[in-house]
């Protein structure tokens, strides 16, 4: 005897693993973050808040949350009656500029589709891979979308791998790697929700709306 089975879209079952894996790691994290602020307040080691060893588990700690914090929006699953406040969004990108190179402001107010913000993190990561040395990026709310321009003295292009960005006719022209992967995710987000990419990619910057 058969048995119906629902069938879960290729797409949908990578985010539904993303989101495990981030949630899986956010945990074990915590709890590093907090032994280490039980050492500072210990009075039995008076001196190891200051200690630079310590210092630097906090900050690795840190920037492993917020990186995981970025990559459970990016990566994970994304229903499309989930709202992001904007305070919330202004703290997933504060904590990707705090600890790398890119300084990023957000141009935005209301509070957001969460879809939409997991094509913001998406856009963004592809922007930080063509930024390896740093610069600065305006992220910008404008309706009925958004914009995401980046300015740099010295940027990284690779137009086979940003032609994922663009309409079937034109791309792509090269696979991604792991670390690139962040390009098909977009590229799919778009075509899933019915939105048109468009980019930008020279010497100075970039830029990408959808």
């Amino acid at each position: 005897m058969s048995l119906d089975t629902t069938q879960i879209a290729p797409g949908d079952l990578a985010a539904l693993l993303g989101s495990r894996l981030c949630h899986d790691l956010v945990s074990p994290l915590g709890a590093i973050g907090n032994g280490v602020e039980l050492l500072e307040m210990s009075t039995d080691f008076p001196t190891i808040a200051q200690s630079p060893e310590l210092r630097l588990i906090a900050e690795s700690v840190a920037a492993a949350r917020s990186r995981i914090q970025a990559f459970r929006m990016a990566f994970g699953h994304a229903q499309g009656d989930q709202r992001v406040a904007r305070v919330e969004l202004s703290r997933l990108l504060d904590g990707m500029a705090a600890h790398g190179r890119l300084r990023i402001e957000l141009d935005a107010d209301g509070d957001f589709a969460r879809p939409e913000i997991r094509m913001v993190m998406l856009a963004l990561m592809c922007l930080e891979t063509a930024m390896p040395w740093g610069g600065r990026v305006m992220v910008l709310r404008k309706l009925p979308g958004w914009q995401l321009v980046a300015e740099s003295d010295r940027m990284r292009p690779d137009p086979a791998l940003w032609s994922w960005l663009s309409d079937g006719a034109t791309g792509p022209s090269r696979n991604p790697s792991p670390a690139e992967v962040q390009f098909a995710l977009l590229a799919e987000a778009a075509r899933g929700s019915g939105r048109a990419l468009a980019w930008e990619l020279d010497e100075k910057g970039a830029e990408i709306a959808f």
